[in-house]
């Protein structure tokens, strides 16, 4: 998920925190009030999004690392990482609708891996609920848009129906790592392995699984039920959408 600056144009790296536009971060879907239509088409999405490190998050910076703000590091040679673009509004978003997040990596360097994972951060003033992101969309990048409340009357910023839906975050954002809550499995051996011991910790079947990697010969995890998507050049939008297709292809979901 993050990548070297210098390799490719499609990062994030938004102005400031606080003015962080939701609207901006979802512009492939400009219709259906800027939300991915898998997310309220009302049908079933995977319980569980496994992602690999390797160029789906470009972990292969050398050490000592430092933060030049929350989305961009640099490392001793001076090479800057940062998020592919659309990856924090991804995984927040993921997180929102219910679905857990994992890592299944055979990296040789887990140690770094989680320090980027630490130090990277989705930034703050994110809507709690799908339908957050909906009003703010609707209403514009500072969610000013008018809602209606529970008497039924509009009201500014739908302050009214905010609270129930949960708010917005903490402004100061959160660390990327604290989004996996299903585990990081970051170690050489087989993306199986991976698999299994992500399977016993999270208690949460193969089938309900969906996993993105870069590597043709990790297709190994479809064996045991698992869904993978292969990517060319990082997760995005795309990628995503075509992932939650085949999971829901491979259950006999229309």
């Amino acid at each position: 998920m993050p990548r070297k600056l210098s390799k490719s144009k499609n990062v994030y790296a938004p102005a400031s925190s606080s003015s962080h536009s939701t609207t901006n971060l979802l512009l492939p879907y400009p219709q259906n009030a800027g939300l991915p239509p898998f997310l309220t088409d009302g049908l079933p999405l995977p319980s569980l999004v496994v992602l690999d490190l390797d160029y789906t998050f470009d972990c292969h910076p050398w050490p000592p690392l430092r933060a030049l703000s929350g989305s961009v590091l640099s490392d001793r040679n001076g090479e800057h990482f940062s998020f592919y673009k659309h990856v924090p509004i991804i995984l927040h978003l993921l997180q929102v609708a219910g679905v857990k997040l994992a890592v299944a990596s055979k990296s040789p360097v887990g140690d770094l891996c989680r320090e980027m994972l630490k130090m990277l951060r989705v930034p703050g003033g994110l809507p709690t609920s799908v339908e957050g992101f909906r009003r703010k969309s609707a209403g514009g990048a500072n969610g000013e848009g008018e809602d209606d409340g529970k008497d039924g009357k509009k009201t500014k910023g739908g302050s009214s129906k905010e609270s129930s839906a949960g708010g917005l975050t903490d402004e100061k954002g959160r660390k990327t790592i604290e989004l996996f809550d299903g585990g990081l499995e970051i170690y050489e051996g087989t993306k199986l392995r991976h698999f299994e011991v992500i399977q016993r910790r999270t208690g949460i079947p193969y089938e309900e699984m969906l996993f993105f990697d870069d590597e043709r010969p990790n297709l190994e995890v479809e064996k045991v039920g698992v869904t993978m998507q292969l990517i060319k050049d990082g997760f995005d939008w795309e990628e995503l959408e075509k992932g939650i297709q085949k999971w829901r292809a491979n259950r006999g979901i229309a």
